[in-house]
């Protein structure tokens, strides 16, 4: 998926990481850019169910074949579900970066303010 087919019904981080948000729950995962950016991804460590976040703060990590970056909260909350297909298939971002989601947040307030649009986004590229 090219950069110019950013999905419009998604928010997204300036870290590259987008966000649905149904009700109270966020579901989160990172953008075709940002798997793009780390190449082959081999390992996503994934967050327990229950454990609790902050917004702009580590809440998985995702290991590519030549580097390992942080999936960063994008507001507080509680680790509702993780998306336990990856532990065996991690390369599922790589192929369809919108299409798997990492985790389930559910949010202890409303979204930041400073979350971008699609445009915005691909602004910021």
């Amino acid at each position: 998926m090219s950069d110019s087919l950013i999905p419009q019904n998604l928010k997204y981080a300036t870290t590259h990481e987008w966000i649905l948000l149904e009700g109270e729950v966020a579901t989160l995962g990172i953008t075709d850019h940002a798997q793009h950016e780390l190449g082959d991804i081999v390992f996503v460590e994934l967050p327990e169910v229950g454990q609790k976040v902050e917004p702009g703060k580590g809440v998985a990590v995702i290991e590519a074949v030549k580097t390992v970056a942080d999936v960063y909260a994008p507001a507080a909350g509680e680790v509702v579900e993780v998306n336990t297909v990856l532990a065996d298939d991690a390369g599922s971002i790589n192929r369809d970066a919108y299409g798997s989601w990492i985790v389930k947040i559910r949010l202890s307030g409303p979204l930041p303010s400073d979350l971008l649009d699609a445009s915005g986004y691909q602004a910021q590229l």
